[in-house]
C-alpha cells in the first residue's frame, strides 16, 4: 500500500486521476443504451481563446447536471466541441502575418487558410486541455469543431433550407461595419463607448431664398457629404412652412427635400435633424419612409469615394471631417459649436469607431421565426423564472430586426450562392446543383 501524501497536490493527482476515468470510458455516452437519454451540447468556446472565470462557472455548473444524471441511470452525452471564431482566428493569424512584413491578400485565400488551419492544429487545443484539467466529464470521443465537414455541410443545408422557404434574403441595408477589419459585424460586437466631442451647427440655405437658412446639428460632419433630406417634426410650427421645400446641401450643391417625419425632435438642437440614409440607422428608416435616395460616401476602409466632390475624395473619414468643418466654416455655414458627451460605436475587435455602412448583405428574416418562440411564452409552454423577465423577452422579440449574417472574411463558412452573368443569385447546396 503506498503511503499518503501529507499535503495534497492536485497537479499530480487530477492528471493521473482524469486520464484513469478518460481510458475506462467512464464519460463516453452509451453506456445505458437502455436508458432515458440525457444530453448537454457545450456551448462551444472559441478555438482562440482561453478559459476564464465565467467558462469555469458555466461548466462546473453543467458537470454538476451530467454527472448527477449519469448516477441517476441515464444515459448521458456532454458534446463536446470548439467554435472556428470567424473574425476572432482571422485577426490571430493575420497579425502572425503582419510580423513577417505578410498579408493575406498578398499569399491568396487558399494559402492563407492553410495557414489558419495550421495554426489551429498548434494552437488550438488549450481550452480542452483546461477544461480537462477541470474535470470536465465530456465524451471526449464526439468531440467536433464547427469548421468540421459534417458540421459545415449541415449549416449549408439549412442555408439552403431557409433560402428556399424566404427566411433568408439578400438585401441591400446598413449594417455596423469595422473599417478596420472590412466587415459587417453583429451588434454583440458593438460598444458603445462614452466620448467627449461636438456638436457642430449648420446652415443650409433654402433653395430661391438667399437670405433664408435651416440650421442643421450634427456630430458628424462628414457625412453631411452624403445628405438626401432634411427632416424635420409634423407638429413643429417653426418649420411647417419649408415642409415639401428644399434646401441646398452646402459644398455640394445637390436639392434636399424637407420633409415632416416624427423621428426629429423639436426639442433636440435646432429641432431639424439632416438626414444622411446610408450613414445613420435612424436615417435609413427615414430615407425607406420617404423613398430618399441613399448614398454611401464610404468605402471599405472608411476613406471617402467617388460619390463626393472632387475635393473631398481618398481622404481618411476623420481627415474628411475636418476638411468639411473648415471649409464649411469658410463658406459661412458654421453656427456655432458646442461641446458635446455622446456614445460612439467602437468595434469590440478591430478597436476603432464602427460605420453604419449601406451594402449588399445577406439577411436571416428574424421577425418571422420570432413568432412561435413569441407563441410558445404567450401560450405557457416555456415559463421565465421570474416571470417578469418575460417583459423583456417579449420586448426583444416583437421588436426583433433582420439578422445580418455574412460577414467578409476569409475563414469560416463560405455562403453557398453562386452569381450568374447577369448578377442573377443561384443558391446551392453545390456548384454543381447551381449550374
Amino acid at each position: 500500500m503506498s503511503k499518503l501524501e501529507k499535503t495534497y497536490q492536485p497537479n499530480v493527482v487530477e492528471p493521473r486521476r482524469y486520464a484513469a476515468w478518460e481510458k475506462s470510458g467512464a464519460f463516453a455516452s452509451g453506456n445505458a443504451p437502455h436508458s432515458d437519454p440525457f444530453t448537454i451540447v457545450i456551448p462551444p468556446p472559441n478555438v482562440t481563446g482561453s478559459l476564464h472565470m465565467g467558462h469555469a462557472l458555466n461548466n462546473t455548473l453543467q458537470d454538476i447536471l451530467i454527472r448527477y444524471a449519469r448516477i441517476g441511470g441515464k444515459d448521458t452525452l456532454w458534446q463536446p466541441g470548439m467554435d472556428h471564431a470567424g473574425i476572432a482566428t482571422q485577426m490571430v493569424v493575420e497579425r502572425q502575418l503582419s510580423e513577417n512584413n505578410e498579408n493575406r491578400r498578398d499569399i491568396g485565400r487558399q494559402e492563407f487558410l492553410r495557414r489558419v488551419w495550421k495554426w489551429k492544429e498548434e494552437s488550438g487545443g488549450t481550452i480542452t486541455k483546461q477544461l480537462r484539467r477541470l474535470g470536465a466529464s465530456c465524451d471526449w470521443e464526439r468531440e467536433r469543431f464547427t469548421m468540421d465537414k459534417g458540421l459545415s455541410q449541415a449549416v449549408l443545408k439549412v442555408f439552403v433550407d431557409l433560402y428556399s422557404k424566404g427566411l433568408i434574403y439578400r438585401d441591400k441595408r446598413l449594417v455596423n461595419w469595422d473599417p478596420k477589419l472590412e466587415t459587417a459585424i453583429s451588434d454583440l460586437e458593438v460598444v458603445q463607448t462614452e466620448t467627449k466631442g461636438n456638436l457642430w451647427y449648420f446652415r443650409y440655405p433654402i433653395e430661391g431664398k438667399r437670405s433664408q437658412f435651416v440650421t442643421v446639428a450634427t456630430t458628424r460632419p462628414e457625412t453631411m457629404l452624403g445628405d438626401t433630406a432634411v427632416a424635420v417634426h409634423p407638429n413643429d410650427d417653426r418649420y411647417k412652412d419649408l415642409v415639401g421645400k428644399y434646401c441646398l446641401l452646402p459644398l455640394v450643391g445637390r436639392r434636399l427635400i424637407i420633409v415632416a417625419d416624427e423621428y426629429a425632435d423639436p426639442d433636440q438642437g435646432s429641432g431639424a435633424v439632416k438626414i444622411t440614409p446610408a450613414h445613420d440607422f435612424n436615417d435609413f428608416e427615414v430615407g425607406r419612409r420617404h423613398k430618399l435616395e441613399m448614398i454611401n460616401i464610404l468605402d471599405t476602409r472608411g476613406r471617402t469615394n467617388d460619390q463626393v466632390p472632387k475635393a473631398y475624395r481618398g481622404l481618411d473619414r476623420f481627415a474628411a471631417r475636418e476638411k468639411v468643418i473648415s471649409d464649411l466654416e469658410e463658406a459661412g455655414h458654421l453656427e456655432k459649436i458646442e461641446d458635446h458627451t455622446h456614445m460612439v460605436p467602437y468595434g469590440d475587435r478591430g478597436g476603432v469607431p464602427i460605420e453604419p455602412f449601406l451594402t449588399d448583405q445577406w439577411f436571416v428574416n428574424a421577425h418571422e421565426l420570432a413568432k412561435p418562440a413569441i407563441k410558445a411564452v404567450e401560450n405557457g409552454d416555456t415559463k421565465f423564472v421570474p416571470e417578469n423577465w418575460s417583459k423583456t423577452y417579449f420586448e426583444w422579440m416583437r421588436n426583433i430586426q433582420p439578422w445580418c449574417i455574412s460577414r467578409q472574411l476569409w475563414w469560416g463558412h463560405q455562403i453557398p450562392a453562386w452569381y450568374g452573368p447577369d448578377n442573377e443569385i443561384f443558391v446551392a447546396l453545390s456548384e454543381q446543383d447551381a449550374l
